[in-house]
């Protein structure tokens, strides 16, 4: 019996929520990096000082606000993700429950942690970029490299530590 298969498993495209105008987000970055929904303006404000403040530091920021929640928290990345393709830098996509980033400047892997820390902030959107913010400022809390090449260091010290062993026992045995 023989099985082929005719289909292929293709990633789903990137979505974009449907209340979410890319070339509006640009325009309203290009002028302080702070993007929020109409009848929003006053999250502007506090956003414009956590991006300074994150420029200061040498984080090219920029911040989106999207109203409620998309269908899908990775919609929020698409989003980041497609707004950072123009802006370059970092993006933190943030609606009132979950955070999406982008960013050509830090890992995935780092962007995730920050997002893990800074989602459920009940629509306080300054809050979770002030936390974003905080967590790519600090250093990363586990250095997995460095804990690799430990690991690896400590298993070659005692394979040769026991072939020494072995050996000595070897030769007063022959001796």
């Amino acid at each position: 019996m023989t099985v082929t298969l005719t289909r292929a498993f293709t990633p789903m495209a990137a979505e974009i929520p449907p209340k979410v105008d890319v070339d509006t987000v640009m325009v309203d970055l290009a002028a302080e990096h702070v993007s929020v929904p109409e009848g929003k303006y006053d999250q502007a404000a506090p956003l414009q000082d956590i991006v300074a403040d994150a420029r200061a530091h040498g984080i090219p920021l920029s911040i989106v606000v999207v109203e409620g929640n998309p269908a899908r928290e990775s919609d929020l990345r698409d989003v980041a993700t497609e707004v950072g393709k123009q802006e370059h830098g970092t993006v933190v996509v943030l609606s009132d429950s979950w955070v999406g980033t982008y960013s050509d400047h830090f890992t995935r892997a780092r962007l995730e942690w920050a997002e893990d820390n800074a989602k459920y902030t009940s629509g306080h959107s300054a809050v979770a970029a002030r936390i974003v913010v905080d967590h790519l400022e600090t250093a990363e809390p586990v250095s997995w490299t460095a804990i690799t090449c430990a690991l690896l260091v400590g298993t070659a010290v005692a394979c040769g530590g026991l072939y020494v062993i072995k050996a000595r026992r070897a030769a007063r045995e022959q001796g």
